[in-house]
């Protein structure tokens, strides 16, 4: 796709996605890719700028990651971030080392506002640093744009040769103005013209599909996720009736879930499979109560289901997935730690005839998925729907399952949605859901006694789900959503709030 390209070469560290993030935030089109990535290829990519990324280790180390110096060479803007600063004093020959005193959190730190970097930014200010090495001594042709108490060369830069090296983060919140000097950096250094947009990626994505699936087949798994309703938006725009979407509905989902996906999907210019497959999930979680071996369960009976209805469709040329940015940057790019693995990242089924796998949003964050979805016309409904668990409510009853208990557990959710969307917090709150738990307690209705399930809600804020904090929900919405579930839910009368973090916790319960 023509757009201005900007590359972060990746050494390790943990705000990388970060940094890519609020590259596109600007309007302009990033990648990371591996410190590894050879010159030549580099110079194919034909970057306006090149962003070197932090990382845990320390350049002067022989074992450390270094990239090849004839990068220096290739005239194109550079700025290094933390680990990329000092690689960046360390190869163009100044010296690092480890300092005395480091510098972890947020820092007072004062500006040289004559430098590009910092134009337009208060002299003073808080930056998120994270470094035990600094540099001790500047390259030749270089000069001190930012210092801290602690961190004589916070800042520094070439004007000529446009090199400039941070050891702050300013791509995370704590920083203050960070993203305006990754903006100053992208334009007023790199000359970028900001062409990335949802509505220009909507367009030359289905131009590109289009091209490559050329009349093929296309098979696709239709959850009813952001991600992979998403990916059948954009393909049903590029493969019409050749694309073909099997929804496994197994009586796990929210209320009405299922309805809306097949209302949204089955009018579209595709073909629409819907599996009505609730029994024989119940029948083989029946007596369950691990956890984990719900999840196993349900992803082999899954597996299954699918398998059937593919076999009756035959050989496909093309096996559609909702892979994400985030999936492929998080199972592992460079020397970098693998968080998780994806299991949409790496193996592919063999229980389907295919020739080819295609992602069409491989190179998108979660975020730049929801907004492709409202340019595909999608309803809000789907765009914005809270992540939801593959094995679904399976994990939000705690114990055995029941379709009993998933019915309770269905309204009393939904009121809790319902609730959360009227007080206008639905955006704030980045994940909330109900649970329904094994605890029975006595209660008392009206004159009488009762012996009922206790139902826990739960609301997090986040900016990467690996760590959240619980959301302050105001005590006037959360009395009238345990009011409403008391009164219109049967089987409970009790209602918690979970006000812990994670860690400890995680976010779901099971």
């Amino acid at each position: 796709m023509a757009h201005q390209f900007v590359l972060v070469l990746d050494f390790g560290g943990q705000y990388n996605q970060l940094i890519a993030r609020r590259v596109r935030e600007c309007g302009v089109y990033c990648e990371v890719r591996s410190y590894k990535t050879p010159v030549e290829e580099i110079k194919a990519l034909n970057p306006v700028g090149i962003i070197f990324t932090g990382g845990p280790n320390s350049a002067y180390l022989d074992d450390s990651p270094h990239c090849s110096e004839e990068i220096y060479k290739l005239g194109v803007p550079i700025l290094g971030i933390c680990y990329g600063i000092h690689l960046m004093a360390y190869q163009l020959g100044g010296r690092v080392e480890s300092g005395a005193t480091r510098e972890y959190g947020k820092t007072e730190i004062e500006y040289d506002t004559d430098s590009l970097l910092f134009k337009g930014l208060p002299r003073n200010a808080i930056s998120w640093m994270s470094h035990t090495d600094f540099v001790a001594k500047l390259p030749e042709g270089f000069r001190v744009c930012a210092s801290t108490k602690g961190c004589p060369v916070a800042a520094m830069e070439n004007p000529d040769k446009k090199f400039y090296g941070i050891q702050l983060h300013p791509e995370v919140n704590h920083s203050e103005h960070g993203t305006e000097i990754l903006h100053n950096f992208l334009y007023l250094v790199c000359g970028c013209t900001g062409d990335w947009s949802m509505e220009n990626y909507a367009r030359t994505a289905i131009q590109a599909l289009e091209s490559k699936l050329a009349g093929g087949k296309v098979l696709l798994a239709l959850s009813g996720g952001v991600d992979s309703s998403v990916a059948a938006a954009l393909l049903s725009k590029a493969a019409g009736k050749n694309l073909t979407c099997i929804f496994v509905d197994h009586g796990l989902m929210r209320k009405n879930e299922g309805d809306e996906i097949e209302a949204v999907f089955g009018n579209k210019d595709i073909n629409f499979v819907r599996v009505n497959a609730e029994a024989r999930f119940l029948a083989r979680l029946a007596g369950v109560s691990d956890p984990e071996t719900k999840r196993k369960i349900i992803g082999e009976e899954f597996i299954r289901v699918f398998e059937e209805e593919a076999k009756k469709i035959g050989k496909v040329d093309y096996l559609a997935q909702g892979t994400i940015y985030p999936d492929v940057i998080e199972s592992g790019l460079g020397d970098a730690a693998v968080i998780k693995s994806h299991h949409n990242v790496g193996g592919l089924p063999d229980f389907v005839d295919f020739k080819e796998i295609v992602e069409p949003l491989r190179m998108l964050f979660k975020d730049e998925v929801r907004a492709l979805g409202t340019e595909l016309g999608l309803p809000d409904t789907l765009v914005w729907r809270q992540p939801f668990p593959g094995p679904g409510l399976a994990i939000r009853v705690i114990g055995d399952i029941t379709k009993e208990k998933l019915d309770i557990l269905r309204d009393a959710d939904a009121i809790f949605r319902e609730e959360i969307a009227a007080a206008g917090l639905n955006r704030d709150i980045h994940q909330y859901f109900a649970v329904l738990t094994s605890m029975r307690s006595v209660g008392v209705m009206g004159d009488g006694r009762t012996y009922d399930y206790t139902l826990a809600l739960r609301g997090v804020t986040t900016s990467d789900f690996m760590t959240a904090d619980w959301a302050r929900i105001p005590y006037d919405v959360l009395e009238k959503i345990s009011n409403r579930i008391i009164n219109e839910v049967r089987s409970i009368n009790r209602i918690v709030y979970d006000i812990t973090s994670k860690p400890p916790a995680t976010i779901e319960w099971e």
